[in-house]
Parts: C-alpha cells; sequence; structure tokens
C-alpha cells in the first residue's frame, strides 16, 4: 500500500529521492543538463510529498509558488522499480489537492521532450500544454503545461 507523506525539502528521504532524480535527467538531459540544473534547487521548497511502499521511499513530487495563482510542480520522481504502479498519479492529485487548500486555482509546471512517460502522466491528469513560460521561453526542449483546480 501506498503512502503519502507531507514534508518540505528539508526531509532526509526527498532529498535522496531527488539526487536520484537528478542522476537520471543528468543522462536524459546530455548537454542541457547544467541549464535546467539550475532551477531545480530544493533548499526553499515548503511543500514537498515523499510516497512510501511500505517503509522503503519511492517516489516524490513538490510544489512552490510561482505566481500569485498558481503554483508549480517540480521535482516528480518515482524510482525505477516502482514506476507503473500509479505512485506519480497519487502524488501529483495530492499536490494539487495542497495547492488548493493553500488558495491556488491552477497548477503549472515544465518537463523535457526526453520525458515522454512524464508528458503522458500530466496529459492523463489533465494538464493541458500551454506557451512555455519564463525561463523555459524559447527553449525547444522543454514543454509546459497548466491545469484549473478550481
Amino acid at each position: 500500500m501506498i503512502r503519502l507523506k507531507l514534508t518540505n525539502s528539508d526531509d532526509k528521504d526527498f532529498i535522496e529521492l531527488v539526487e536520484s532524480l537528478d542522476r537520471e535527467l543528468a543522462v536524459r538531459d546530455g548537454d542541457d543538463h547544467a541549464f535546467y540544473h539550475q532551477f531545480n534547487a530544493i533548499d526553499m521548497i515548503n511543500n514537498a510529498i515523499v510516497a512510501y511502499e511500505d517503509k522503503v521511499s519511492v517516489g516524490c513530487g513538490a510544489i512552490k509558488e510561482f505566481d500569485g495563482l498558481s503554483m508549480e510542480v517540480k521535482r516528480m520522481y518515482t524510482l525505477p522499480d516502482y514506476r507503473g504502479k500509479g505512485i506519480a498519479s497519487k502524488i501529483v492529485l495530492r499536490l494539487e489537492l495542497w495547492a488548493k487548500e493553500l488558495g491556488y486555482p491552477f497548477c503549472v509546471l515544465e518537463t523535457g521532450k526526453q520525458q515522454p512517460e512524464a508528458m503522458a502522466l500530466y496529459k492523463k491528469q489533465g494538464y493541458e500544454i500551454i506557451p512555455n513560460y519564463g525561463q523555459y521561453a524559447g527553449v525547444t526542449n522543454s514543454i509546459c503545461f497548466k491545469k484549473k483546480l478550481i
């Protein structure tokens, strides 16, 4: 059974999962990794989730304020051996609920074209592709999404 723990970026299990995510993204992103990595610091994330199967931390995700109306979904990751079990969907849905509880009507996010699994997840959860925002504007390898929560 999957259990979700609401936490923050100081959580040891969250930090370890993000380190695994960064190692995987370094391979997927190749030469573009340094560009993306600069936008993925976790030291100021107040809203993070760690998913556990039994007592093993198997996935994570976070939200942080993007603007006065939107929370940005960040640092989504599931360990390879636990993929395909709906863990990421549970994390995203709980992050969206948390964003709504905090009064935000939208979630936005960015993912890379080398992450087809992530794109499929977000489309399945009702996210729609939008023009690339902020630091991702004009970046051809990025795809940005938005979802209305309320």
